[in-house]
């Protein structure tokens, strides 16, 4: 089947960006949140982002006007029922998002595939929600979309090869490289990722060292573009603690233990730069 239009429920940073490298291939896009002004904070955030890369000369104005109006901004899911492809881009906990696979398994045709951006949650458990479990599949995105070319492809235990090769294909088609994971949790990325971050953490509240002066080691001493401390900024310190409890239940090892000071921070809603401070300070932004 020919993926012309392509549903994304979540249009927050991995949604936002989801949806414009979609458009950006040419797909017709239904971008889709539960209310309006997360849809036009995603959208504004498009915006930017086309603006930014017509002013480097990587797309002409006539290429960033075709591109935006692909996108349509929907608080209804019915427009999702004429898409050929849906991925859902929601908050990486595992009732919302299999609310949300119960409600498309419902909505779209059955040949439709549905893909998960989730960074750590189960395809195997998602699918098993549907009654189209060969047709559910994880297509992990990195942060930021539009630059980052690596998209995780995670098999679930029902996933099907066409399955598969359609999504590999489509990742191409987008400009990204797919890499085959298998159904774990934490995947490849986030399994190996997160144990760095959280003991980064351990080593700011147990006073070995300052954030900045752990961020330094790894950048001078490991060649890191980023430090631990801002990377989890940058992803989200709810995200990170979200991932390390899935880790921690789905692999039963006491390493993936979250950092006391990561709950801590979390509760005060100190999110990181989405949220203006984390470990570092960002300036007053709404969370």
């Amino acid at each position: 089947m020919r993926i012309g239009k392509v549903g994304i429920i979540g249009a927050g940073t991995m949604g936002a960006g989801i949806a414009h490298v979609f458009a950006g291939s040419g797909c017709e896009v239904v971008l889709s949140d539960v209310e309006q002004r997360f849809l036009d904070r995603g959208f504004e955030t498009i915006c930017n982002n086309v603006e930014r890369e017509a002013a480097k000369g990587k797309i002409t104005s006539e290429e960033k006007a075709r591109a935006l109006a692909r996108i349509v901004l929907s608080v209804d899911r019915a427009p999702l029922a004429d898409c050929d492809f849906v991925v859902e881009a929601a908050t990486e906990k595992l009732q919302v998002k299999a609310a949300i696979l119960r409600d498309l398994d419902h909505l779209c045709r059955p040949e439709v595939i549905l893909a998960s951006n989730t960074s750590s949650i189960s395809i195997t458990k998602l699918a098993a929600l549907t009654k189209r479990p060969e047709k559910v599949i994880g297509m992990h995105f990195f942060n930021p979309v539009p630059v980052m070319k690596l998209v995780e492809v995670i098999r679930g235990l029902a996933t099907s090869e066409d399955t598969f090769e359609s999504v590999r294909e489509l990742t191409k088609r987008l400009g990204k490289t797919p890499v085959e994971v298998n159904d774990s949790p934490g995947f490849v990325s986030n399994r190996v990722l997160m144990p760095l971050l959280n003991e980064a953490m351990y080593t700011v509240m147990e006073g070995v060292a300052t954030p900045e002066a752990v961020d330094e080691v790894f950048k001078l001493g490991m060649a890191h573009p980023m430090g631990p401390l801002a990377l989890a900024d940058f992803i989200g310190l709810d995200v990170c603690l979200d991932i390390l409890r899935v880790l921690q239940s789905g692999l039963g090892d006491p390493k993936y233990r979250p950092c006391p000071l990561l709950i801590k921070m979390v509760d005060a809603g100190w999110l990181g730069k989405k949220s203006g401070r984390g470990f570092y300070h960002y300036g007053a932004k709404p969370l």
